[in-house]
């Protein structure tokens, strides 16, 4: 069982590098800003400010994480020697996609905590650091593996409280969510969901409720729908998205999707997506 990949295939992600080097003066990124965000403290000081009005002094070498649109500031004084490399992470199917919305809204964790990373941002400084030709298409890509690889550390540390991400991190319920991704069209029953985790039918639905916050077939239609989602953006006949997403016709499709978004497919595509 992988419990990434499907999700991943669907809705992947794509960092672009865009400071690299010694960081001095103040950085503000804003909420309204569609897109999240990695820092990455190689050494000396930087203070984060947050939209909540705190302030943390970052002295060891640390990566933030910002998921999805998050106010936050970085400031570092010529004195601090800020070495810094950050990057901005755009999702497929948006910001409001089911990875995007798994993440925490901020993280900061200081590097030693996350040693499977360890190799990764190893190589991701020498190349920030460096001079080599292909430098830019290279530490994007590592970005991109490096939040594939928090992923994991997450998951295999409980280190998300709830929501999609906790329930593919519980052996069980990852059986029955991964199913859930990798058949959408599927009409999964909560029975069937339940023998795939091993679990009765009323222990599955509670513990499921209890780790991801919703009941399975809510999970099943906020899936189907952040799928519909995506293929509207990228152009595709209702028709044929109705039929991939598992509704017998375009205007089922259409009564999920405004149940879950508040408006109909056409209108939030008018809306901007």
């Amino acid at each position: 069982m992988d419990r990434l990949s499907a999700l991943l295939g669907y809705f992947s992600l794509h960092a672009s590098t865009f400071q690299s080097g010694r960081f001095c003066g103040v950085a503000s990124y804003g909420a309204d800003e569609p897109r999240g965000y990695v820092h990455l403290l190689r050494s000396g000081r930087a203070t984060l400010d947050s939209e909540e009005g705190g302030s943390i002094a970052i002295e060891v070498p640390s990566l933030v994480l910002i998921g999805r649109p998050y106010a936050h500031r970085l400031t570092a004084s010529e004195a601090d020697r800020a070495d810094l490399v950050c990057a901005t992470l755009d999702f497929d199917g948006g910001i409001d996609n089911p990875l995007a919305r798994a993440l925490p809204a901020h993280m900061l964790l200081p590097l030693g905590a996350v040693p499977s990373v360890g190799g990764i941002v190893d190589w991701l400084f020498n190349e920030a650091f460096g001079d080599d030709c292909g430098k830019e298409a290279i530490l994007n890509r590592l970005f991109e593996l490096m939040v594939i690889q928090l992923l994991r550390h997450l998951m295999d540390t409980d280190g998300i409280s709830g929501g999609m991400l906790a329930g593919l991190a519980n052996p069980r319920l990852a059986r029955a969510i991964t199913r859930m991704h990798d058949s959408p069209a599927k009409p999964w029953s909560v029975a069937e969901l339940a023998e795939a985790a091993n679990m009765s039918r009323a222990s599955f639905a509670a513990q499921f409720r209890e780790v991801v916050g919703i009941t399975p077939a809510d999970y099943l239609v906020s899936w189907r729908v952040s799928l519909a989602q995506k293929r509207l953006r990228e152009g595709r006949p209702i028709a044929l998205i109705a039929d991939e997403v598992g509704y017998e016709s375009p205007s089922a499709l259409a009564r999920a999707f405004r149940r879950k978004v508040g408006a109909s497919p056409r209108e939030w595509l008018q809306q901007g997506g």
